[in-house]
């Protein structure tokens, strides 16, 4: 564990995993309310805690979060919610990860939609969830020249993690198919449908 300043009001707390940073966050908010508090923020491998320095001070509220640190388990992910997104597999890259991976395009699809992935973190874009478990006969490098249009709802795999682009955008990753399901809605409350800790299920429509 290692921990670093982010400004006057933030700091990062750093792991080798995101087990270790999803299990730091539930411990963190089972010891809620702590006072000065104001944003937990997951990324792959560190927790940046927010406090209000009028509220506490960056030594209080560091030694209670060491303190929690200290104490989790690697395995202490915490349990978020469970979601079955649909998806029509007729991505443009399909056939071309079958190849590359030996596989059929039938098989492609069953490994791709029954794995049970973790949404890491949210980045890159509003809506944007970096999910693993991908399985490891699937697993490219993203595209060595990225899209500059990449659609809304595109069902995208890289590397070791698998993600839905929310809008349109560039991007570099491989696009097995397309869901209908909205990532993202500013009039809805969150506005991001996945949170850091979900679980996420694809099926074939």
């Amino acid at each position: 564990m290692l921990i670093r300043d982010v400004g006057d009001t933030a700091f990062s707390v750093e792991f080798d995993g995101n087990a270790e940073v999803m299990g730091l966050r539930a411990a963190i908010r089972r010891s809620l309310p702590l006072r000065g508090l104001v944003e937990l923020v997951p990324s792959l491998r560190s927790l940046l805690v927010c406090f209000d320095p009028q509220a506490t001070s960056r030594a209080e509220i560091e030694a209670v979060v060491a303190a929690l640190a200290a104490d989790i388990g690697g395995d202490a992910m915490g349990e978020g919610r469970l979601w079955r997104i649909p998806v029509r597999y007729d991505g443009p890259d399909l056939v071309d990860v079958a190849k590359a991976r030996g596989l059929s395009v039938e098989e492609v699809v069953g490994l791709h939609s029954t794995a049970v992935y973790r949404v890491l973190m949210l980045g890159f874009m509003p809506g944007f969830a970096y999910m693993g478990g991908l399985s490891a006969a699937l697993r490219l490098p993203r595209l060595a020249t990225p899209r500059l249009r990449v659609p809304a709802g595109a069902v995208a795999i890289a590397d070791d993690m698998t993600a839905i682009y929310p809008w349109e955008s560039p991007g570099g990753w491989r696009l097995l198919g397309r869901s209908s399901v909205c990532l993202f809605d500013q009039s809805r409350e969150p506005p991001a449908l996945l949170a850091a800790g979900d679980r996420v299920e694809f099926f074939a429509e």
